[in-house]
Order: C-alpha cells, then structure tokens, then sequence
C-alpha cells in the first residue's frame, strides 16, 4: 500500500511540474513580441481558411512560436471560430494576442476607387480598368449592357453610379464595385427626391438626375449650383430651351475637339438643347450630392441667363437685354460687333 501511496504522489507531482512547464512555455509565448519583417508585412487570410491551417501559416513564416500554442490561445479566448478573411497589416513587431485580435478584426486592408463629380461612364469605366486592385471580370460588352446585369430598370449608364472614394478588400470584383456605387446612387437620390421641393417640370427622380448632371458640367462653384439649378427650373417653366452647352459636347461625342461651332449647334441630336425642347434624354456625367440637392431644393429667383465671369462665377440675369450686356462684358472685352447672340 505504502509503494502505491508514494507512486501516486509521484505521479500527481510530476503531473504538477508538467503542468507548471506548460504554464509557463504558455505564458512566455503570450509574452513575447515577435520581429515582423518586410516580407511578412501583410498576411493574407484566405477564404474558407481554417484556423488550424492559419496557425500552421503563421508559424511557417515565423510570425508566431507554436501554431500548437496560438490555437489554445484562440480556444481560451473564443476566437478560434471568428477569423475575417482579408490582407491584414501587421505592425514592426507582435505578441500572440495582439496577432489573434487583428486577424479577427476584419480592419483588413483597404483598396481606393474613386468616381469623379462630372466625369462620364465611359471615364469611370476606363478607372476602373485600370485599378490594379480591382478584380477584372467585365468585358467590354459587360459594361456595354451593366445596367441588365444590375437589375436597372433603366437602360443608359450614364450618371448612374454615385461619386465618391470607395474603400475596398483585394479581390473585390469591377461588378461588386459598380453594384455597390450603383446601389448608393439609387439610395441617396430617393431620400433626395423624398425630401425635395416639388417642381412640376421634374416628375420623376430620373429626371432629377438628368437636370443635376447638367448642373453639375455647367459649374465646378459649388456655391453657385442651386442658382444655375433655378435658372434652368425657370426656363423649363416658361417653355424656353435649355440652350446650355456641355449637353451639346456630350452629343458630339468624339466628334467633339475641344471647341464648339456655330454649326454645332444647329446640328440636331436628342442632346442638343439649343434645337430641341425639354430635358436630353439620360444624364450627360455623374452628378455629385450638391448638384442634386441643388435640383431638389433650388433657391427663388427670376433668373433665366448666366454667363461666366472669368474667376470662375457667373453672372445671373432675368432679361436678354441684362444678358446680352454681361456677355459683351465678361465674354467679349466689350466689344459689343462681336456678339452673335447667347443663351
């Protein structure tokens, strides 16, 4: 009895110190900082990874002492189920904890797209092609029918995705993007027409679209958006034409090289706002959020002509005669036999 009393308490000792020298290669694990070279700057979780195929990653690249190790810790701290997927920074040096927090934070690294006010789809696509860090998957008949593939009920493209910086994840496809900036689009133009002021010449959101976009080619003075925006509400209202050119240049398509002639604009196209009537028939660019507000909430006034000053303003008249004046003012150095008429 007296062998198998000391035997026991053998065992329960050298169970104890087992224990001990576990406790504390664990504890020196959790303790110590590892050195994160350049070549392991960014580590890369990916999808469907699990994460005991993590762990065995992690000590293959140095970045922790014991996959073994990491695991348990993940099973302590209940984190073994919440890995993100996605590149991930790490910083010059790193403890196990810290390692675990970021791998399950999913601040993974994040890529820039930007939709530029103004600019037109054939632009944005051509940005998008040429983004390194986004996943091509479109052809060019992709982007020719994208509003079908987005489920649009609308056709045409153009001024369909909102402006704006987008952050994304590597491997984030062109069509994930375009859904994503189409969707915000669709989003803030709603609550815009929801909260506007209703004019009987804008019936549909669409149509505010289409009014913002020329807005928005017309002025790049923010402050002075809502009063171009009224100008063209008034004309609409006494059934003038538009008459503004950015609408005429988006006609011409390539055609256009950098000037517009008379004869440009007595060539009829549904673009062409100084031969027809009404609004063009989709947006001319991306409108930014100001130019649509602008649309939805237009200041009074009686305006009905602009014309630019030169330092980047305009000048707003409510006659042709006050008009005329401005443009031989700011347009023609007051030379007065060179006008030929504006809008």
């Amino acid at each position: 009895m007296k062998f198998l009393k000391w035997l026991f308490i053998l065992i329960l000792l050298a169970g104890s110190a087992a224990a001990f020298l576990a406790y504390k290669e664990y504890q020196s694990f959790l303790d110590t900082a590892v050195e994160v070279g350049a070549d392991n700057s960014i580590f890369t979780v990916k999808k469907g990874s699990s994460f005991s195929k993590v762990a065995t990653q992690l000590e293959s690249q140095k970045l922790v002492k014991s996959a073994v190790l990491f695991k348990v810790l993940a099973k302590i701290r209940k984190q073994e189920s919440k890995l993100k997927t996605g590149e991930y920074e790490l910083p010059e040096t790193v403890k196990p904890i810290e390692l675990l927090d970021i791998l399950t934070s999913g601040r993974s690294l994040q890529y820039k797209q930007v939709i530029i006010e103004g600019k037109s789809y054939k632009q944005l696509v051509e940005s998008i092609k040429n983004n390194p860090n986004l996943k091509q998957t479109l052809s060019d008949e992709d982007y020719a029918s994208i509003m079908e593939k987005l489920g649009s009920e609308f056709s045409k493209p153009e001024g369909m995705f909102f402006p704006d910086t987008y952050n994304f994840p590597r491997n984030t496809t062109d069509m994930q993007f375009l859904q994503r900036s189409y969707d915000d689009m669709q989003s803030f133009i709603q609550k815009a027409w929801e909260n506007r002021v209703p004019h009987p010449k804008i019936k549909t959101p669409y149509e505010a679209l289409i009014l913002a976009s020329i807005v928005e080619k017309e002025t790049g003075h923010e402050a002075e958006r809502p009063m171009i925006a009224r100008v063209f509400l008034n004309r609409l209202e006494r059934g003038m034409m538009l008459q503004t050119d950015p609408t005429v240049i988006y006609g011409m398509g390539d055609k256009y090289k950098g000037n517009i002639r008379k004869k440009d604009l007595k060539s009829d196209n549904p673009y062409n706002t100084y031969t027809r009537y009404g609004l063009p028939p989709t947006p001319i660019a991306t409108p930014g959020r100001e130019a649509i507000n602008a649309v939805m909430h237009p200041p009074e006034g009686d305006a009905l002509y602009f014309v630019a000053k030169g330092d980047g303003t305009s000048y707003f008249s409510k006659t042709y005669a006050e008009h005329r004046k401005a443009v031989i003012k700011y347009l023609l150095n007051g030379n007065s036999s060179r006008y030929q008429g504006g809008k």
